[in-house]
């Protein structure tokens, strides 16, 4: 069991997080994937654990025709009920749900879906307007939708809120075109950026663990630490998707948004608070000593068939085109130029179609000074982001007996051992309250966006428009491209098997990324 023993300091900008009663909050691609797989279920988990404004109300909005005894059908389909207690919760959690179907382009529609929102405000005590518009949908009619929202569904008192989902543009370009078309409309305290990764436990972690513990903040610069690996592996590849990831690929999908924002939590200077504004501050800060990425510095690579045959290859895909070279694999490395961090790599590494689930940081030390150890393995600090949740520092000890054999150890901090009485939130239960709080702490600020295009665009541009580079092709299963140990090693990382260690949490060559 653990205690808390203390919490942090959230004097400084609390004032501007407050918890609204009586909120609508409007679901926009209530039919779609994303509502389905992600905002319904963490709207119930919230729901389930009391964490909901009071007297909220949730309406879906989509094109699909349906009255609302299907819709909550549909909500119904989308949400695991082990039990008879939470069947009963899904229940009443249903009853606070309704449906309005309508075109995302007309003004009718739209008009509609006020008079249906004015009709649940109308039989309440309170005065204010509180909306909160989630934009489950795809980016090509968010500027449309954001639009209509403004122009008839805003509230007249109260709070407004919109909630983006990523892809913020495919460029530096179209990420500034689509904020031009949200600026006319929404103040930038109104909008919320999701990145659901910022809304991970261990992700969330990382300030904490960075500004909480002096042993850490004493170490994390470029006189310790050699290099820095943030890695995300998927074992499925498309499947069936490949039309969307196509148009995206694992460089914008991933690398550019998910792992370049655990990056700026990793090398950011401590905040002068934990509000959200100076938070993102010191990320910006981040960003902006960071140079473009060279194409010098990455691998691609695209998954072909698995070599027991059983699994297709990316190309094999039919929503995929034939001639596709998106890659579904990139390592790439990223330096910052400040007084912490210059000359240590940032390495990245992301792909599909792998040999296992994970999303990790490796924060790998200097060697030991030579001398009275020979070939002793590098200290590492790992924190695995999923699965299974853990935080453990690789370190040498002497081997218990009579000679002073070193052996390579961990302390171990697995989360569901550790706290196995808590439930680690779901990243996006967590992210939609902090919106409704208005928490901007773990969402992207405008200039932060900006400032990670920056950093992406020239390298994006380079292989877009340079049609003789073909990706490596890499088996499905495998850990990708034959040439990613050298890559690695090429910017210092050491591979250290030490005896056969393995971490504990972890089933398949977990030291070999």
């Amino acid at each position: 069991m653990s205690s808390v023993i203390n919490q942090t300091d959230d004097r400084q900008g609390a004032g501007t997080i407050e918890l609204k009663d009586d909120t609508i909050i409007v679901v926009l691609g209530a039919s779609g994937d994303l509502a389905k797989k992600k905002t319904f279920p963490a709207l119930f988990g919230l729901f389930r654990n009391k964490f909901l404004p009071k007297d909220i109300r949730i309406v879906g909005y989509a094109r699909t025709k349906m009255d609302t005894d299907e819709y909550l059908k549909r909500v119904r389909s989308y949400i695991k009920v082990p039990t008879k207690e939470i069947e009963d919760q899904l229940d009443q959690f249903c009853k606070m749900c309704t449906y309005v179907s309508g075109q995302y382009d007309q003004d009718d529609s739209f008009i509609n879906l006020n008079k249906h929102l004015e009709e649940i405000e109308n039989n309440r005590q309170s005065k204010e307007q509180n909306r909160v518009f989630y934009m489950a949908l795809p980016p090509s009619v968010f500027t449309t939708v954001s639009e209509q929202l403004k122009r008839n569904c805003y509230p007249k008192s109260g709070l407004a809120r919109i909630i983006v989902e990523k892809p913020f543009g495919k460029d530096l370009q179209s990420s500034r075109d689509l904020q031009k078309a949200l600026e006319p409309n929404w103040k930038e305290e109104e909008i919320f950026r999701i990145d659901h990764y910022l809304g991970k436990e261990m992700v969330k972690n990382i300030l904490i663990l960075r500004f909480g513990n002096e042993f850490f903040n004493a170490t994390w610069n470029r006189r310790h630490i050699d290099n820095v690996q943030i890695t995300f592996k998927e074992p499925f590849g498309t499947e069936g998707r490949g039309g969307y990831f196509d148009e995206f690929g694992i460089i914008r999908d991933v690398m550019q948004n998910h792992l370049l924002q655990v990056l700026t939590l990793l090398a950011m200077e401590r905040p002068i608070s934990f509000s959200s504004e100076d938070i993102r501050d010191e990320k910006v800060r981040v960003l902006r000593a960071m140079d473009a990425i060279e194409p010098k510095n990455v691998i691609i690579g695209q998954y072909g068939r698995s070599l027991d045959g059983s699994k297709p290859g990316y190309l094999e895909d039919d929503t995929v085109p034939k001639e596709s070279r998106c890659p579904t694999f990139c390592a790439m490395v990223a330096y910052i130029k400040n007084e912490r961090w210059d000359g240590v790599p940032f390495i990245l590494k992301a792909g599909k179609a792998l040999n296992e689930q994970k999303t990790e940081v490796r924060i790998q030390f200097k060697d030991v000074t030579s001398g009275i150890f020979k070939d002793i393995p590098r200290n590492e600090l790992v924190i695995r982001v999923q699965p299974n949740e853990s935080v453990y520092i690789k370190m040498n000890s002497k081997l218990p007996g009579l000679s002073m054999q070193t052996v390579v150890t961990e302390l171990d901090l697995t989360y569901r051992r550790r706290f196995s009485d808590l439930k680690i939130p779901e990243a996006y239960e967590s992210l939609i309250l902090d919106a409704f709080k208005g928490d901007h702490s773990n969402f992207v600020r405008d200039d932060e966006l900006d400032a990670s295009w920056r950093i992406f665009t020239p390298l994006l541009h380079y292989l877009d428009d340079n049609k003789e580079i073909i990706p490596m092709e890499y088996p499905y299963g495998s850990r990708g491209p034959a040439v990613l140990d050298d890559f690695t090693a090429s910017y210092g990382y050491k591979f250290s098997d030490a005896a056969g260690y393995q971490w504990p949490v972890t089933t398949s060559a977990p030291n070999r990324l």
